[in-house]
């Protein structure tokens, strides 16, 4: 009797705890599968030393799950109550709390994109490294210019300004040293800070990539023959130091005597104008072989190239023709 009585109680106790274990099984699959309410992407940011209390308030806050408790208990129910890796993590809208703490499990965060156009200056860097939302704005002090590699870089919230510049100064040194070890014989340069300095010219005077190597042959002609470079972004960077001039050059403009106006001072100038792209860098190390020694706007958004100074006037003359034509018809 005992010993049917013992068994009785165990049967009850063990079907009890299977009971248990399924009902809370259940409840954690309908948990799991509760879709969040946030109607647009959100960006769960998970700070270094979050509790998971901290992160389920910051779920709730968002509408990622419907309470708090819910996000707890899952974290627990994984086992991933003391690794919830930090960054941000960005959450579709009707994500639910398992496909979240899965993304959150495999450290699958959000990659920020920040993109340094082809030319940018120094100062515009700087400001588009302001405005770069998430980037730790560590003070750091800006490279010299010339010295980052234009590009799109990915980066993580919590990441510092100063990293990023490091970055981009390394993939630069990279990439050039690539480039300078595949350049042409008999360059007129005297160093490789010369060779960016050109390039740097090259990236302004034309957007174009098709014409970049003509470009630098043009001014790597006249440094042979010693004649100025007479390039109108050097003459601007002399004015604003980077920034964009917001108005056409005037006469008054080429006659200023700043370091870097190549129409009064020749050679090249004391430092590079703008931060070249690849393509820019590539042509100044291998300017196409033609004899070219000017260019001058052609109306199509190219240039007119030319050997003699004759056939140079000639198309000058046709692009102011072309400008009068264009301010005529805006009238």
């Amino acid at each position: 009797m005992m010993r049917s009585r013992f068994f009785f109680v165990f049967f009850v106790f063990v079907a009890a705890i299977l009971v248990a274990f399924g009902v809370g099984h259940g409840l954690m699959r309908h948990i799991a599968r509760m879709p969040s309410t946030n109607e647009q992407a959100v960006y769960l940011y998970i700070k270094p030393g979050s509790t998971v209390s901290q992160v389920a308030r910051q779920a709730k806050s968002f509408g990622l799950v419907r309470e708090a408790w819910h996000f707890k208990l899952l974290a627990r129910w994984r086992g991933l109550e003391r690794s919830l890796y930090s960054g941000e993590y960005e959450i579709e809208p009707e994500s639910t709390p398992y496909t979240i703490l899965s993304r959150i499990e495999h450290q699958d965060t959000f990659k920020r994109r920040l993109v340094v156009p082809e030319g940018a200056s120094m100062h515009e860097v700087g400001e588009i490294l302001a405005s770069a939302i998430g980037l730790e704005q560590t003070k750091a002090n800006m490279p010299r210019e010339g010295s980052l590699l234009p590009e799109t870089y990915f980066y993580e919230r919590g990441d510092s300004v100063t990293d990023l510049l490091k970055r981009m100064q390394t993939t630069f040194d990279e990439a050039f040293e690539e480039l300078w070890a595949a350049r042409a014989i008999d360059l007129p340069y005297r160093s490789k800070e010369e060779a960016v300095v050109l390039a740097s010219i090259v990236e302004k005077e034309t957007g174009l990539a098709g014409e970049r190597a003509k470009v630098a042959a043009v001014f790597v002609n006249r440094m042979k023959k010693g004649m100025r470079l007479q390039s109108d972004p050097t003459v601007i960077y002399g004015i604003t130091g980077g920034l964009p001039l917001g108005r056409p050059l005037s006469r008054a403009d080429l006659r200023q005597d700043t370091p870097y106006n190549t129409y009064r001072r020749g050679g090249l100038p004391p430092t590079p104008i703008a931060n070249p792209g690849i393509e820019a860098l590539a042509a100044a190390l291998n300017p196409a072989h033609v004899p070219y020694l000017y260019f001058v706007a052609d109306g199509s958004g190219g240039h007119a190239f030319a050997t003699t100074l004759e056939e140079h006037n000639n198309n000058v003359a046709r692009w102011r023709q072309i400008q009068r034509q264009a301010a005529n018809s805006q009238r």
